[in-house]
């Protein structure tokens, strides 16, 4: 099967390899639908604290598909259900894998981290990963386009819930990526009054109007702060988010808080960063309360699901590639050339379908306009 197989120490190459082999009690995915995650593209240029030099995987997370195989040990399942994984699996006995955090726990492992991904035809699932619920059905009526993107909406749940947000919240929202986007969306469902997003990217603010922004920012522009502090007349901002990796956001974000404001560290700075001067009087004297959040839980996943199902959360928006596993090089330019957005790649047949259906949809709409016209 063709692969995306990073190198620690190394580098990505696009290679033929074997079909996985599965014991009794794992399961084997054939891929119908996934992503490619800032995380993939920083795993490709950097790689990752947990590998080792020499160690090698097949990048990807973010994926869901049809069980093509199961072991005879597992139960609960049937062959050619459709499913999503959550990536992160835990120990399964340590504290935070006890509370279902398994994207906590110290020692977890993750399917395009430190194990085989999913930028291929198939994934093994481990037998931990089904004990410990990472393994999803999801509806059929749930495009896999879509349904690939609960990964990292899975992400964006959890940071809503660790940051509170809540009906009437005015917030902040730093980077207009896929990321940013999904917060956005989320904090509309939600009920916020205001969602403001800040970008200095003008075609990424005209997406964010598009998705539900109540307003745009441009950084370069106009000054965040001065327009924050004229647009509450003073008070602040219930909630900022920093969908972006940079400190100086972070040190401004906290400064245009209102009293008991929530900041959301939600973007990691880059490995070997200096660490961020935040100013602690003020978090002291506010109220403050200043969080992080990394990954989501089985049950942050399954909350996504539910979003995108009910129709909710209009994930696809977000996504401005798509791509068959086939030209799979080609999608990794297109995730890794700055201008894409979400960049996504579905199975060959599912791909055919995908583009006759659009190629049928032109045509239709060619012939209205004609008849229009006559």
């Amino acid at each position: 099967m063709k692969a995306a197989r990073y190198t620690q120490g190394e580098s990505l190459c696009f290679e033929d390899v074997p079909l996985p082999d599965i014991d009794s009690d794992e399961m084997l995915i054939r891929v119908e639908a996934t992503s490619i995650c800032g995380t993939d593209t920083k795993i490709m240029r950097h790689g990752h604290r947990k590998l080792h030099d020499g160690q090698t995987i097949t990048l990807g997370h973010e994926f869901v598909g049809r069980i093509e195989k199961l072991g005879a040990r597992v139960s609960g399942f049937l062959e050619e259900m459709f499913v999503g994984v959550a990536p992160n699996i835990g120990c399964g006995t340590c504290d935070m894998c006890s509370r279902r955090l398994m994207n906590m726990c110290q020692t977890y492992s993750a399917f395009g981290v430190d194990r085989d991904g999913s930028h291929a035809t198939h994934v093994r699932i481990p037998s931990a990963a089904i004990a410990q619920g990472n393994v999803i059905e999801i509806a059929d009526s749930v495009t896999p386009l879509d349904a690939t993107l609960a990964e990292p909406l899975s992400c964006v749940v959890n940071a809503a819930q660790a940051t509170r947000v809540k009906e009437s919240d005015q917030i902040l929202i730093y980077g207009a990526g896929p990321m940013g986007l999904l917060h956005l969306m989320l904090a509309n469902v939600l009920g916020a009054s205001e969602v403001i997003m800040v970008d200095p990217n003008a075609t990424r603010l005209e997406l964010a109007t598009k998705v539900g922004a109540s307003t745009v920012l441009n950084p370069n522009l106009v000054s965040v702060p001065d327009w924050v502090s004229e647009f509450t007349q003073g008070r602040g901002l219930d909630v900022v988010m920093t969908a972006a990796p940079v400190a100086a956001l972070q040190q401004e974000g906290l400064s245009l808080l209102a009293p008991f404001g929530r900041l959301c560290l939600f973007a990691g700075l880059p490995r070997g960063a200096e660490g961020v001067r935040l100013d602690t009087n003020a978090i002291h004297y506010k109220n403050l309360y200043v969080t992080g959040v990394t990954g989501g839980s089985p049950v942050d996943y399954r909350a996504a699901i539910e979003l995108i199902s009910s129709g909710k959360i209009p994930v696809s928006e977000i996504v401005s590639d798509v791509f068959p596993l086939s030209e799979l090089e080609l999608a990794y330019e297109s995730a890794t050339n700055g201008s894409a957005m979400k960049v996504a790649i579905l199975e060959e047949r599912l791909f055919e379908k995908s583009s006759a259906r659009q190629s049928q949809a032109s045509q239709n709409t060619t012939a209205c306009q004609a008849a229009g016209r006559a």
